[in-house]
């Protein structure tokens, strides 16, 4: 990781010498913990749909079984990324919602997506090249 920094409007600020360990540190723990797919789909999910239910939460999502998703607020509460709201009543009703810092790591990511609608088709001809090297280099004799 370079020493660069990138100032609150973007653009870049010169180098330090020393880069803070702990920043170090919580920059890898958050990228480790917010960049798997269940974090960005309950992201995303949250910052469209508002206030969800798990049961809700799990169907838009989609393919995240309840332990996974379970295991995935969870942790996201722990890290100020939404809030989980129980009210007392038969049965039970939770309600999860992005925090304020959710919605800005929400916003933060949303550039990935535009980078990828962008580039989907250089993309998309980067992998069938590699996959006809692949297969070509495969079918070549010893």
């Amino acid at each position: 990781m370079t020493n660069e920094k990138v100032g609150s409007a973007g653009d870049h600020v010169a180098p330090s010498d020393q880069t803070d360990p702990e920043l170090d540190v919580l920059v890898r723990e958050i990228i480790g913990r917010v960049a798997d797919k269940w974090t960005m789909l309950i992201l995303e999910t949250l910052e469209e749909g508002g206030r969800l239910r798990f049961t809700q939460l799990g169907e838009l999502v989609g393919g995240i079984s309840q332990k996974m998703l379970t295991k995935t607020l969870r942790q996201m509460e722990a890290d100020g990324l939404l809030t989980r709201t129980v009210y007392p009543v038969i049965p039970p009703k939770v309600d999860y919602e992005l925090t304020e810092l959710g919605r800005n790591l929400s916003s933060a990511f949303c550039g990935v997506w535009l980078w990828a609608e962008r580039y989907r088709e250089d993309i998309a001809r980067a992998r069938q090249s590699f996959t006809q090297r692949a297969e070509h280099a495969r079918d070549k004799p010893a």
